[in-house]
């Protein structure tokens, strides 16, 4: 089993920032890809930010320039570091992990999402 826990979410003004973290544990053999969806009220959950192994980074157009995916490989963290914070990207933020349990068994894992909020 693969546990995700996010944290960082929270309430904020237009053009404010916040950093969203998720950590996964478990018996994680290998990562391939960290990176964060988000659904809003009455949506489809969205892609974010991936970062995969080797560094390949790919946004979403609309927060391309505004959002930073990082990683930590040896916390097997991943973070989004927001700026310029619109009222549009008010939604629950999901961290999904993607990689290899020992004995070669392929996960895909989601955390349980933290609200952001974006007043305006």
């Amino acid at each position: 089993q693969v546990q995700l826990v996010e944290s960082g979410g929270g309430l904020v003004q237009a053009g404010g920032s916040l950093r969203l973290s998720c950590a996964a544990s478990g018996s994680i053999f290998s990562i391939n890809a960290m990176g964060w969806y988000r659904q809003a009220p009455g949506k489809q959950r969205e892609f974010v930010a991936v970062i995969k192994t080797g560094g390949i980074i790919n946004y979403a157009y609309s927060v391309k320039g505004r959002f930073t995916i990082s990683r930590d490989n040896t916390k097997n963290t991943v973070y989004l570091q927001m700026n310029s914070l619109k009222p549009e990207d008010t939604a629950v933020y999901y961290c999904n992990t993607e990689g290899t349990l020992p004995g070669s068994t392929l996960f895909v894992s989601w955390g349980q999402g933290t609200q952001v909020t974006v007043s305006s």
